[in-house]
């Protein structure tokens, strides 16, 4: 179409440039007639007389006007009575030739209907105007020459011929990136089956399918990556916050929200309040300076959060926020079993030593030597309980996945329990009543439920007394717990501010009452531990009648 337009173009504008190069040889010619009359009529006496005479040197076609400055036609040799002429000076070629010098216009003459070819000229005081009837012999003249035409067709024709070709040799290559990229505006440039012509353009497609469709799965794996990133950060235990070079908000996920309305008193959901808060006081310190990577805590309404930043390349950062109110309670608490352990170990340490040196430097009686021997084994025994109990109590802390779990018939574990037991049992003349129904089992690890009456029943031997009772029952239950109490009518504790401390690690009601007892100081904590272990609760009180209850519970 635009080759059409363009040809079309090419042919309207050298026709009508031909057409107008005619046209001013004729005014040319006719100017030359308009300069001869100028001549005659300054030479002449009679303006009449001596155009009359001039005509008869001209063309016998040719219209000559004389019109002075006004527009009154003076002389025409077409009209007998110029005196009912028009005023000329708004015709056509008149008023061109008053602004220009000189003008011409080809039209039909108002005085008798024929088609002239009129040309005026401007001299001093009156237009000569020189007209040549537009007849057959001008109109030929004036008509263009069809050479030009013909050639042009002819080229326009073998133009279009080549350029068929041209289309026909890539049209197929074209065809098909336009099914490339209207398939991959559908999202199917994957699935798509391409095949280009073995020329350049086919080879340039081939690259371009082959890159489109290695972007497309870059792209897909790229977005896969971030979805996971986000499901990743949405489900994270850390508040996390991504922030512009500019401090505006990126993205954030909801626990981010949440610690920082615990840190900063206000429940407010923007993010950018970090940046206002006296308590992220170092945190803006830091995002002053060029360091990369920022790390504190914050102790915020009984909990302790850490708070990390990262610097990125294009200096956007990342901030996280994390509650280590756990760890830092776990950390203390290990800190503080170490230094009872130390505790613990030092004083049977110090005794084997005290004994074994002993033995070693003084010459002793055998049965001096054997005592002191015997005392050393006893203090052995303390440290290896102590070890046992607290390798106990680090399993069920840091690996509970550990413990197989069984069914476990509750009567069973108890004869068990007082088979172990027999003979410190019977040196105490301490007995164990049973009033646990024989349907009773428990799910959970037999070696930490025998742990919970083994270390109770420990505790009665140690401090209850002589000729104790213990009574073991089962004294509720519902769809998920039974209930237990594990009571005996021993001395009881005295003092009952004690008894929300039992369950502490190393905790002595006295200095002295654990190690004259051999005992490590972890068997109540066992308890707890091991009960906690199975989901279950347990509490001690004194009984009205003398002695300790528990009260626990463990799963069906």
């Amino acid at each position: 179409m635009n080759l059409v337009l363009f040809t079309a173009g090419v042919l309207i504008f050298e026709r009508s440039r031909e057409r107008r190069g005619k046209t001013e040889v004729l005014e040319e010619k006719l100017d030359a007639y308009a300069n001869i009359a100028d001549v005659a009529v300054k030479n002449g006496n009679n303006q009449q007389q001596t155009l009359d005479s001039l005509l008869s040197l001209f063309p016998s076609n040719i219209r000559l006007s004389l019109i002075d400055r006004k527009g009154v036609v003076v002389f025409d040799n077409a009209i007998d009575d110029v005196s009912t002429l028009e005023n000329h000076i708004d015709r056509s070629e008149v008023a061109y030739a008053l602004k220009n010098g000189v003008g011409s216009n080809i039209r039909a003459s108002v005085s008798n209907e024929q088609e002239y070819l009129y040309y005026a000229k401007r001299f001093n005081s009156y237009f000569v105007r020189v007209a040549l009837p537009h007849d057959i012999d001008v109109q030929n003249f004036l008509k263009a020459d069809n050479l030009f035409l013909y050639f042009i067709i002819g080229l326009f024709i073998v133009c279009l011929v080549l350029i068929n070709l041209i289309a026909g040799r890539f049209g197929k290559s074209i065809e098909q990136l336009r099914y490339l990229t209207s398939s991959a505006e559908k999202g199917l440039a994957d699935s798509m089956i391409i095949s280009f012509p073995d020329d350049e353009l086919g080879e340039i497609g081939n690259k371009i399918a082959e890159n489109y469709k290695e972007l497309e799965q870059q792209k897909r794996k790229v977005t896969l990556e971030k979805e996971k990133l986000l499901r990743h950060v949405h489900s994270s235990d850390e508040g996390l916050c991504f922030f512009s070079s500019g401090r505006t908000v990126e993205f954030y996920n909801g626990l981010f929200i949440q610690y920082l309305n615990i840190i900063i008193d206000n429940a407010h959901g923007n993010p950018e309040l970090i940046f206002s808060n006296s308590s992220f006081k170092e945190l803006n310190d830091f995002l002053s300076s060029s360091e990369k990577y920022f790390e504190t805590q914050l102790n915020k309404q009984g909990k302790t959060f850490a708070i990390r930043v990262t610097v990125f390349e294009d200096n956007g950062f990342e901030v996280i926020i994390n509650n280590i109110t756990k760890q830092e309670k776990t950390r203390l608490l290990k800190q503080e079993m170490i230094g009872n352990i130390a505790h613990e170990l030092r004083t049977p340490v110090t005794s084997i030593r005290g004994y074994l040196e002993t033995v070693l430097e003084q010459k002793l009686d055998t049965n001096k030597e054997q005592e002191f021997l015997a005392k050393a084994y006893n203090q052995v025994i303390v440290l290896s309980d102590l070890i046992q109990d607290v390798g106990l109590i680090t399993k069920i802390e840091e690996s509970p996945q550990s413990f197989k779990i069984d069914k476990i018939n509750i009567n069973k574990l108890l004869d068990s329990l007082k088979s172990d037991l027999e003979i410190p049992l019977s040196d105490k003349r301490i007995t164990i009543e049973q009033n646990v129904p024989d349907k009773v089992a428990v799910n959970g690890n037999v070696n930490l439920v025998y742990s919970i009456f083994r270390n109770l029943t420990d505790n009665v031997i140690r401090y209850a007394g002589d000729s104790v009772v213990i009574t073991i029952s089962v004294y509720n239950e519902d769809k998920d717990f039974y209930y237990f109490s594990f009571a005996d009518n021993g001395v009881g504790i005295a003092d009952e501010s004690h008894l929300t401390r039992l369950f502490e690690r190393f905790y002595r009601i006295n200095e002295g009452r654990t190690r004259d007892s051999r005992g490590s100081g972890l068997g109540l904590s066992i308890v707890k531990n091991a009960v906690l272990f199975h989901k279950g609760t347990i509490t001690v009180k004194n009984r009205a009648d003398g002695g300790l209850e528990f009260l626990f519970t463990l799963p069906k």
